[in-house]
């Protein structure tokens, strides 16, 4: 919808215009979901000085923050690439972009994944730049997308951190957790 040339609500036209940063894209583009993982990771992130709280795994771009701006020719370009682990326009950037960021960290730094770890396309070539440093909130195993933004936007309202357990190795999928109370009107 947001890369259709006709389309005249405001975010369509600023991207077409000058460019949005890519969270708010996103955010738009998978809603609850993304607005989920921007919210967390805004309330819960404490990374080390000089690096970013937040990184996008992207279709081809590799791991961007959620505050570079993107244009209309950007997403194009990205929406033409599929997120499949044995493409190298997704995963050599991906790969590339862990191992900086594995070697700029300190040693002790986790990196926690608020992506699908049910699937090895996001996963796999994390954990092998990060391998027991890369941590996921134990509370996914079970939950689809919409689910585990729910979880996040609560927990990111309430002040409330998720419990992490490396990835490597874990138990990554399970039975369906009860499904998340309503919000009322005023959350």
């Amino acid at each position: 919808m947001v890369l259709r040339e006709q389309a005249q609500f405001p975010l369509a036209r600023q991207l077409r215009r000058e460019g949005l940063p890519l969270g708010v894209v996103f955010s738009f583009v998978s809603g609850l979901y993304f607005r989920g993982k921007l919210a967390y990771a805004e309330a819960f992130a404490a990374p080390p000085p000089r690096t970013p709280g937040a990184l996008v795994i992207t279709q081809n771009r590799g791991l961007l923050p959620p505050d570079t701006v993107v244009t209309i020719e950007d997403l194009r370009q990205m929406a033409s690439t599929p997120i499949d682990r044995a493409d190298p326009r997704y995963r050599d950037p991906l790969a590339r972009d862990a191992r900086l960021l594995a070697a700029a960290l300190p040693r002790d730094c986790a990196i926690v994944l608020l992506g699908s770890v049910a699937t090895t396309k996001y996963l796999e070539p994390l954990l092998e730049a990060f391998g027991r440093r890369l941590l996921f909130p134990m509370e996914f195993v079970g939950r689809g997308d919409m689910s585990r933004g729910g979880l996040m936007l609560r927990c990111a309202r309430a002040g409330s951190e998720l419990t992490y357990v490396p990835a490597l190795g874990a138990v990554r999928r399970g039975r369906r957790p009860p499904k998340l109370p309503k919000l009322s009107r005023t959350e």
